[in-house]
């Protein structure tokens, strides 16, 4: 039996240490090695959803229904587009351009004084939906008359009947929306009629045109490939700069306290007011402090009332009220005994009492509610007979 050589390595320990080596890194490695991964992968996801696109009508980024972004992007495809957010940088684009065309949109967020500085601009111009300052800076002689937007408008789109190039390659459009009505002398063209205007004006000016169109919504995202909306909007933005200016809102500028909005007649009408509401407080808290509960120095019994009372009427001769306090007394102590109200009808009373004490209903009627000339009040006996007949019965009810 041959011993092994010392150079000869044992069967699974020299050449199996390559291999053990590198699966021990592997399961030191693998765990932090997939962690990462996993975190690259999670951070480039993020990144890639992180983009925020503005929304808002008219938007030239938004890809929402209402924005304009396919819009914007096929203009780009042949033409420079310059979007701006204020009068200035509008007016500058245009400063900068050879050959451009100024398209505004929502131009009540700009000041009179704006829209007069970019009227005066020497180009092109397509108001989208203008407010009415808007149209007598821009085209004077031009006024909105009317509004066609029918629920069915996207199944029947409006025909150009004009002669305006811009409107008559594009054909029909589903342009409704406010319309307008120029004025004689101004030499506007109007385009797509319904109703009492025209949704599509062009006034020229020299060697400048104001393009006037009563809705935006065609030039959406949404209705930007019905009919003939997007050749319209591309002949009518026909330059090498198309300058889209859609302004942000105003900025709130520092703050009023409310007594330096409110005017001053009515800051003056304050004092008398405040002088009435002195005069009201001195006149309802005269009493000064709470109440103050002191006992009566005499004790009176609750009969001298009654008697107190008896001898007015007896000063007065007044039996007729004295009849009156008897009979109103005696009702209102049996009412609930006898199941009435005391509104009720004097035949259901009579009837009841009647009934209760077995006694005529027409006597009773006599005694309870008499005709004419009352007997009981005649004298005091009648007045003692009426007491002593209204206790019987009195009696007889309990």
């Amino acid at each position: 039996m041959t011993a092994p050589s010392p150079e000869a390595p044992a069967a699974g320990s020299t050449a199996a240490r390559p291999d053990s080596a590198a699966r021990r890194f592997w399961r030191a490695a693998r765990f932090p090695a997939v962690l990462a991964a996993a975190l690259v992968t999670v951070s480039v996801l993020m990144s890639l959803g992180g983009e925020q696109f503005p929304t808002g009508h008219l938007e030239p980024r938004s890809v929402s229904p209402d924005g304009t972004r396919a819009l914007v992007n096929v203009l780009r495809e042949d033409r420079d587009v310059e979007v701006a957010r204020s009068s200035a940088d509008a007016a500058a684009a245009v400063g900068a351009a050879d050959d451009a065309v100024l398209v505004v949109f929502l131009d009540h967020r700009l000041l009179p004084a704006e829209l007069d500085r970019l009227a005066a601009l020497d180009v092109d111009t397509v108001l989208v939906r203008p407010s009415v300052r808007s149209l007598s800076a821009f085209a004077p002689g031009v006024e909105m008359t009317g509004r066609e937007l029918p629920r069915d408008y996207l199944e029947r789109p409006l025909d150009p009947n004009c002669d305006l190039p811009a409107a008559r390659t594009a054909g029909p459009a589903y342009v409704h929306g406010e319309l307008y009505t120029a004025g004689p002398g101004t030499g506007a063209v109007g385009c797509y009629p319904a109703g009492a205007g025209d949704a599509l004006v062009q006034v020229s000016g020299g060697d400048t045109t104001t393009t006037v169109l009563g809705n935006g919504d065609p030039w959406t995202n949404r209705l930007l490939d019905r009919g003939g909306d997007a050749a319209l909007a591309l002949n009518l933005l026909d330059a090498e700069t198309v300058v889209w200016l859609r302004p942000d809102p105003p900025r709130e500028e520092g703050t009023a306290t409310l007594a330096e909005l409110l005017p001053a007649g009515v800051l003056w009408s304050l004092l008398p007011l405040a002088a009435g509401l002195a005069l009201l407080v001195v006149w309802q808290g005269r009493r000064m402090g709470a109440l103050v509960h002191e006992s009566l120095p005499v004790v009176v019994r609750a009969s001298e009332t009654t008697e107190g009372r008896a001898g007015l009427y007896r000063s007065r001769k007044a039996r007729d009220r004295v009849a009156d306090a008897l009979r109103s007394g005696f009702l209102d102590r049996h009412s609930a005994r006898l199941g009435m109200g005391p509104d009720a009808p004097r035949e259901a009373v009579v009837a009841a009492v009647a009934e209760r004490t077995g006694g005529d209903p027409g006597a009773v009627e006599a005694l309870l509610y008499p005709k004419g000339a009352d007997p009981y009040a005649a004298d005091d006996d009648g007045l003692l007979r009426l007491a002593a007949e209204l206790d019987e019965r009195s009696r007889r009810l309990r």
